[in-house]
């Protein structure tokens, strides 16, 4: 089928104030994690009213929207709750309210990323009134929960609901790229023990701090040496938190736990990773329990769906008809070739391809550096782009899969 892709462009276009306010709807609407009802059922509202065929909401929350009935099923997702908004003296506007310009539109949740759902719901229409369907079925999916632990939202819709679409493209912020994978994670919790006395004669006790002290430094120095990737870059640790248990501040403590943020590259995976830190000198010499948190958080619904804080690393080869769809739609939509790379951070693909090996595929409006930062931004131009390329991609898809 041909592309028109210059209607695709001027039919976008024309939707831009209704993005626009379908956007600052949904950021007005707070939706941190476990709290997103209000701006699913905001979203539900917009999907009906552009005219997706079927629309509902699963069991964990998750809003689901449809369009065509062809055999060929293609997603795209956006999750669709937020962080927080940290202290409000660093926003220069309410970041609920937020503000808007001719080019920009400011508030929590722009780029990261309710910014992808608004452009994915008017690429729908686009479809529609431009009749671009074939023998394929888009689902379009605002997930819960990302933020608190990404991908679970998919592990529900892959194991429970049981939809495995062809392939999915991820529309977090991508600068208008077009991002093939990035490095996994995993949330690892280190723990010390020790005996507790009266402060006033510690000699007597067994201080569970001081036997964490060692563990951080070499933390600190594996850091450095962990595996590198030509294409994703290096693995890599921080400590985000310590915990401490003691019967006063009087007191010997008797616990210490810290929690590290491990960042996965290629060839790394969570046993390698609890293994590195299972064999550091310092951990033996106190010890030190080693294991990976569990996430268990009721999600809006009351859900609870338990899984390992594990987020495998993923890549999608440049090859792939997945990614080699995105390039060729972009080249014709705007003439010019487009930057294949990845993300920084992480996004439900570590479910989607990384846990179950449906292929995905990066392409969204905003920037990654304004995720979770205060004063958070997107770009009109790039919502109507975004909203474009979406428009495109499925029967593009089509195209390639006959050899068009």
């Amino acid at each position: 089928m041909h592309i028109p892709y210059d209607k695709i462009l001027k039919t976008v276009e024309s939707y831009k104030a209704d993005i626009v306010s379908f956007l600052r709807d949904m950021i007005r609407i707070p939706s941190e994690s476990c709290g997103e009802e209000q701006v699913v059922l905001r979203i539900q509202e917009e999907m009906i009213k552009v005219g997706f065929d079927k629309v509902t909401i699963d069991p964990m929350g998750n809003i689901l929207g449809y369009l065509g009935s062809g055999k060929t099923l293609i997603a795209m997702d956006a999750h669709i709750d937020t962080v927080g908004i940290g202290d409000i003296n660093n926003w220069d506007y309410d970041p609920y309210e937020g503000y808007e310009d001719d080019e920009i539109i400011l508030g929590r949740g722009g780029s990261d990323q309710e910014g992808g759902m608004a452009s994915m719901v008017y690429a729908a229409k686009a479809i529609k009134e431009l009749d671009l369907f074939d023998d394929y079925t888009l689902l379009v999916t605002g997930t819960v929960n990302e933020e608190d632990c990404d991908g679970q939202c998919w592990q529900y819709i892959v194991e429970v609901s049981d939809i495995k679409p062809e392939f999915v493209v991820i529309t977090e912020p991508t600068s208008l790229n077009i991002y093939r994978g990035h490095r996994g994670r995993m949330e690892i919790k280190v723990e010390t023990k020790g005996i507790s006395c009266h402060g006033s004669a510690p000699e007597r006790g067994d201080n569970a701090i001081y036997k964490m002290a060692p563990i951080l430094l070499e933390l600190q120095e594996l850091h450095k040496r962990l595996l590198d990737d030509p294409f994703l870059g290096k693995g890599s640790l921080t400590v985000s938190e310590v915990f401490y248990s003691s019967p006063s501040r009087c007191a010997v403590a008797d616990g210490c736990s810290i929690s590290i943020d491990r960042r996965l590259t290629h060839g790394e995976t969570f046993e390698s990773a609890l293994e590195e830190i299972r064999a550091l000198e310092s951990v033996k010499a106190a010890g030190g329990l080693v294991s990976m948190y569990t996430y268990e958080r009721p999600s809006y619904t009351g859900l609870i769906y338990p899984t390992d804080c594990y987020f495998p690393t993923w890549v999608l080869e440049e090859e792939h008809d997945a990614c080699q769809t995105l390039v060729e739609a972009y080249k014709g939509l705007f003439h010019t070739d487009p930057m294949v790379d990845k993300w920084t951070f992480s996004t439900n693909g570590v479910s989607i391809m990384g846990r179950f090996g449906i292929p995905c595929i990066g392409f969204g409006p905003g920037h990654e550096d304004q995720a979770h930062a205060p004063n958070e931004k997107t770009w009109k131009s790039e919502l109507v782009a975004a909203a474009a390329l979406y428009a495109a991609i499925p029967i593009e898809y089509m195209n390639k899969k006959r050899g068009n």
